[in-house]
């Protein structure tokens, strides 16, 4: 496990490689969307895999970051970018551990560590595109402090390359479509 760069920096970076970064956050168009099943499903089997009561699957754009799916956080659909969550898992290949957040210096500042929620365990592994994107990720979340297995590392790294296979099953769909749409106007 590797420590970030300054997740502000990266998301504030609008260079060509953040761009194309975020281009690939949009082609799925999954951002802003109803929670669709197979995501849920995965944030679900995540949860149960560390026991925790938070999971979710996560696009991290430019000023927000996009839960995709979220089991344990009711009607909670984005938070902020702030650095040593989401945000500054998308800096780096390698799953991300916060063990006691209370404590750890990358998470003191963070509002969901700081506020009502009190988070103290994160993991999380990045999803990666088939051509290099990190898009966002799926991970843990807990109110107490814990350490994971490697095993439970593993399947989470597992579970965002699932998500990775779905979300280009989904733009396979988007350019079929778009395809048949473009015949259906040259026969017209």
């Amino acid at each position: 496990m590797t420590t970030s760069s300054n997740a502000y920096e990266y998301l504030d970076n609008v260079g060509p490689q953040e761009q194309a970064r975020l281009a690939a956050v949009r082609r799925y168009r999954l951002v802003d969307q109803p929670v669709e099943d197979a995501y849920d499903r995965i944030a679900f089997v995540a949860g149960a895999i560390f026991d925790t009561p938070i999971a979710t699957v996560s696009l991290v754009e430019r000023d927000r970051v996009w839960l995709a799916a979220c089991q344990g956080l009711s009607g909670v659909r984005q938070i902020g970018t702030e650095p040593g969550l989401c945000a500054s898992v998308i800096a780096q290949d390698d799953v991300y551990v916060i063990n006691d957040a209370a404590v750890d210096p990358r998470t003191l500042e963070h509002p969901l560590v700081r506020g009502e929620l009190g988070l103290r365990f994160y993991a999380a592994a990045p999803i990666r595109t088939h051509d290099g994107y990190r898009l966002g990720t799926v991970n843990v979340i807990d109110n107490r402090p814990r350490e994971a297995s490697p095993r439970q590392l593993r399947a989470l790294e597992n579970l965002a390359s699932i998500v990775s296979d779905e979300l280009e099953l989904r733009l396979m769909v988007i350019r079929s479509a778009a395809a048949e749409q473009r015949m259906r106007e040259t026969v017209n």
